[in-house]
Parts: C-alpha cells; structure tokens; sequence
C-alpha cells in the first residue's frame, strides 16, 4: 500500500512539473507576441507554482524513471524561460532606446524653446523702443 501512496505522490509531483512547462509554453508565446501585460500575470503565477514545487520536491525522492522524466521535463523548463528572457531585453532594450529619444526630444525643447518663443514674437514689437 505504501508503494501505491509513493507511486501516486511521484505522479503528482511530474504531474506539477509538467504543468509548469505548459505554463511557459504561454509565456513564451505571449513573450513572441510581445503581450506584455499578459506574461507579467503569468509570471506571477509561476512564481507561486515554483515555489510549490520547491516545497514538494524537498519532500519526495523519485525513482530513476521520475528523475527521467524530470529531467526532461526541466530541459524544456528552462529552454523556454531562456528564450523568453532574450525576448524580455529585447524589450528591454527597445523601451531603453524610446526612453533615450524622449529625453533628446525635451532636452531640445529646452534648448530651443525659449528661441522658438523669441521667433514667435511680431517683428515690429522685438524692433521697438520699450519705455524704461
């Protein structure tokens, strides 16, 4: 009875795994889809199911066959958690380059306001003579 118990643990503890790769399998194709706001929501809920692993796994040794397919199952993991950072600089990097060009955009506006204003100005009122 007490293999029937360990057997049926082992499966659900492959079974968490393999649900965690089903897991990034949709953040990698949220990731190629650049839906950010989706991954991030994924994200969180990875975090909690890694956790839940980390807990399980500390608990339950598996026989050769389940660390197999664990294995395997991991490779996948982090396959997948590894194209999904390169797309994550790649994003990185483009909202980098937007930040850049908005602050050359104001630092401009800055610098050539103030001539912008001065040029705004009719052209007989920059001419006449003020009253002190």
């Amino acid at each position: 009875m007490e293999c029937a118990v360990e057997s049926t643990r082992q499966l659900a503890l492959l079974e968490k795994y393999q649900t965690l790769l089903s897991r990034t399998q949709r953040m990698l194709a949220l990731a190629r889809d650049a839906d950010w706001a989706a991954l991030i929501d994924q994200e969180s809920h990875y975090v909690v199911q890694v956790e839940q692993l980390i807990q399980l796994d500390a608990e339950l040794q598996l026989d050769t066959d389940g660390r197999d397919r664990k294995a395997r199952l991991l490779e996948q993991i982090l396959e997948n958690d590894l194209e999904i950072r390169q797309h994550l600089m790649e994003r990185r990097e483009e909202l980098g380059n937007l930040i850049g060009a908005t602050q050359r955009q104001r630092n401009l506006r800055r610098t050539y306001g103030v001539v912008e204003q001065a040029t705004a100005t009719p052209a007989d009122m920059r001419f006449t003579k003020r009253s002190p």
